[in-house]
């Protein structure tokens, strides 16, 4: 499984992008697919998560502005960002959850200029 991640750059707070993640290779069963962060000199975190069955989960400091989707037909989960504020600023990953492993995508840059 391989996960292609695009869609960060910099932006101005209040600011919106759209990141996406395509994923290719052979996925028989998923139990979710995410989104993490990892700002400068910190730990990756958890941004937001969506489930086989639909259910989403947002980290707090995120909740109102981002949302996550994803197109089963394309493979690919987005995450909508909203009101971008500096602390967003981090390279994002996408993950995928499967009983057998954890998958990676390479990270994408988001950079909020306040």
């Amino acid at each position: 499984v391989q996960l292609q991640a695009s869609g960060g750059g910099l932006v101005q707070a209040g600011g919106s992008l759209r990141l996406s993640c395509v994923a290719s290779g052979s996925m028989f069963s998923i139990n979710a697919t995410g989104w993490y962060r990892q700002p400068p000199g910190a730990e990756r975190d958890l941004v937001a998560r969506i489930t086989s069955g639909g259910t989403t989960h947002y980290a707090d400091s995120v909740k109102g502005r981002f949302a996550i989707s994803r197109d089963n037909a394309k493979n690919t989960v987005y995450l909508l960002m909203n009101s971008l504020k500096p602390e967003d600023t981090a390279v994002y990953y996408c993950n995928l959850d499967t009983p057998m492993s954890d998958y990676w995508g390479q990270g994408t840059l988001v950079t909020v200029s306040s």
